[in-house]
């Protein structure tokens, strides 16, 4: 488990931690605006497409051999990001470190799913889950401090010396699990629906993570890719890439049911969705996912536009959700073990609805990260509850051999959660600020109407990050009030739109039942040391 943590870790902190060290990236490289976009954006698009295929692969080739693959890739293209020289070669290297987390993220999901049982399973999810939502939140800091004390090249070159040391202890320490037989590259791999598989979720991805850059239907910049350009004022390429994820998926349910009901080696087991707790339980990751990463990526920029640029208000509103997720997370598997995962997973969501539902409507122009701490805590502590359990629960009744498979899937659900949090959250934050401003402008301002749509404008823009310079210029204080203000209302309106989302996910989870399991035959059957 410490290994199997650890390795989590790294790759939870990675896909958080390019949003600080950005600013001093693109000073150092030159880079232009496309590739400051593609650096942060590739990890988590290649991360998501690859999950499947690479969860299957655990399944057939052995759970520690991908993770011992993976790790090693990781830290190679760590290496590589490191020493960077220009954009393309940290856009390329950080799309390596994609593929690496890809195929170590199911695999420890699945060694802890076949090899954990009994009291121990639920204590085991209990330290996964926590390490899953603490480091998220801690990833950013990490960053910060990271950058501050060594420079950016450091927070990619640390992963060298944790990379190897794991890969060591994995080797020695981590049991071999696989499917029973012998796998076999062209009888039991699923090509064609691993390739429909990458591509269909990696268009999802990119989708849903740029809209807001280039817009979700009208083209708000050009948009350039392999020598191609996308011209500004016409039709966005969102939508043709959603649109082309709709048929890339459908193409691969078709094709997967076509395998199956021939008797070939799938990669996308349309069986899993006929268990109930399997099926919930994605959703309702999905939906946890949507809440964590919409508030990570709200909160700051609302302290970040009304406190500035001083650590101490975001550290102090985010360190208490990743000490009451990893405080919980431990906590859960006792609390599981007494009165069930599924009931657990309830209590934490409830949690959640209710900290999110305080902090909309306790948040003002004047809180800073003191303010937002109480909530965040209990935020955490339901977070913690939660995904410690929720992946416990959905895993109980798959069939050992299908773990990985079904790993993958979970984990993809959380992905691609966590890319409409952002984007779902964000837009709503952005609209929300845009027109609060125009009003409170309007109500208070003495400048020209042109001038105060500009500045609403520019404050909607950049997230609400230009209330900064408002601050700087004495001749604008009733403006810069109004973007504090604008920015508290654009924050209640994100936090009620994420509870509403939550309490969707509330709702799926109080379908949840406990979980049969195959557990204790499975893991004699299949685990090989």
């Amino acid at each position: 488990m410490v290994v199997i943590s650890l390795g989590v870790s790294l790759i939870v902190v990675d896909a958080t931690i390019v949003g600080v060290l950005l600013p001093r990236i693109i000073t150092d490289l030159g880079l232009t605006t496309a590739d400051a976009e593609w650096v942060t954006s590739v990890y988590a698009l290649v991360f998501a497409a690859l999950l499947i295929p690479f969860g299957r692969a655990g399944d057939l080739f052995g759970r520690r051999r991908m993770f011992v693959t993976g790790m090693a890739v990781f830290t190679a293209a760590s290496v590589a990001a490191a020493l960077a020289g220009g954009g393309s070669a940290l856009i390329g290297a950080r799309a390596l470190q994609g593929v690496g987390a890809s195929m170590i993220l199911p695999a420890t999901l699945s060694t802890v799913n076949a090899v954990f049982t009994g009291r121990e399973r639920a204590i085991a999810f209990g330290i996964w889950g926590s390490v899953i939502s603490g480091m998220a939140a801690l990833g950013p800091l990490a960053g910060g401090a990271l950058a501050t004390v060594g420079g950016w090249r450091w927070a990619f070159g640390v992963n060298l010396p944790l990379g190897a040391a794991l890969i060591a202890a994995a080797l020695v320490l981590m049991p071999e699990t696989r499917a029973a037989g012998r796998a076999s590259l062209l009888r039991d791999v699923d090509w064609p629906g691993g390739a429909l598989s990458a591509l269909g979720l990696g268009a999802l991805v990119f989708g849903v993570i740029e809209g807001q850059t280039y817009g979700w239907w009208t083209a708000t910049r050009p948009f350039e890719l392999a020598g191609l350009r996308w011209p500004e004022g016409g039709l966005s390429p969102v939508p043709v890439v959603l649109a082309l994820a709709a048929l890339l998926l459908a193409a691969l349910i078709a094709v997967e049911r076509s395998r199956a009901a021939a008797g070939r080696a799938v990669m996308l087991d349309m069986e899993l969705f006929r268990i109930a707790n399997f099926r919930r339980g994605n959703l309702a990751s999905a939906l946890i996912n949507v809440g964590e990463l919409g508030l990570l990526f709200v909160l700051p920029l609302f302290l970040l536009g009304v406190h500035g640029t001083s650590p101490l208000h975001i550290s102090v509103a985010i360190l208490p959700l990743a000490a009451g997720a990893f405080l919980s997370g431990g906590l859960a598997g006792k609390l599981a073990n007494a009165y069930g995962a599924h009931r657990v997973v309830q209590a934490g969501m409830a949690m959640e609805v209710a900290a999110v539902v305080a902090l909309a409507l306790t948040v003002s122009a004047t809180t800073g990260g003191l303010g937002l701490a109480p909530w965040m805590l209990l935020y955490g502590v339901g977070l913690g509850l939660t995904s410690a359990q929720l992946t416990n629960v959905s895993l109980a009744d798959v069939p050992p051999e299908r773990s990985g498979q079904a790993s993958g899937i979970q984990s993809t659900a959380r992905q691609v959660g966590a890319a409409l949090g952002i984007a779902a959250i964000g837009t709503v934050f952005a609209t929300g600020l845009g027109h609060a401003m125009t009003d409170r402008l309007s109500a208070s301002s003495a400048l020209p109407p042109e001038r105060q749509a500009a500045i609403a404008a520019g404050l909607r823009d950049s997230a609400g990050t230009f209330g900064r310079d408002l601050h700087a210029d004495p001749a604008l204080a009733a403006e810069a009030r109004a973007a504090d203000e604008s920015l508290a209302a654009a924050v209640r309106h994100a936090s009620l739109t994420t509870a509403a989302i939550l309490a969707l996910g509330l709702a799926v989870s109080l379908r949840l039942r406990p979980g049969q399991g195959h557990r204790e035959a499975g893991h004699r059957e299949e685990s090989k040391r």
